[in-house]
């Protein structure tokens, strides 16, 4: 990997890839940076930019392939309510449509119609949220 990070997000791709995205080096500067790992070639390549820097947020595989990630924090303690979805194919980032509201530390499920739920989190580190969208 060529940025150390933590809170950041892991999803395996469809073709065996692991999609790294966001988090942060130093525990308060959250990053934009994505990279790919081979587990075959046992290498990491450098990916598009996020849109937004972000760490502790989510990242769920879609059923096209694609990978969207979402809320998370980009100054380590207010949350956000945008999205993004990465293609493979092209390892551009595009934005789509905000969350209702701002999440960080928050959850998301693939449910079986393919939607992803999201669900919890807090839109502020010292405080928390009981909705799902």
């Amino acid at each position: 990997m060529s940025t150390a990070r933590k809170c950041h997000t892991q999803v395996t791709l469809a073709n065996g890839n692991v999609l790294v995205a966001g988090g942060t080096p130093d525990g308060s500067t959250p990053l934009s940076s994505a990279e790919v790992y081979n587990p075959s070639t046992g290498l990491w390549t450098t990916t598009g930019i996020l849109s937004s820097a972000r760490a502790v947020h989510i990242a769920s595989g879609l059923v096209n392939g694609n990978v969207l990630v979402a809320g998370g924090t980009a100054d380590g303690s207010t949350g956000l309510s945008s999205a993004e979805v990465y293609n493979p194919s092209t390892g551009l980032w595009i934005t789509t449509s905000t969350m209702s509201a701002t999440r960080l530390l928050h959850t998301a499920s693939k449910l079986t119609n393919g939607t992803i739920l999201v669900a919890g989190g807090a839109p502020k580190l010292i405080s928390a949220l009981n909705s799902a969208e």
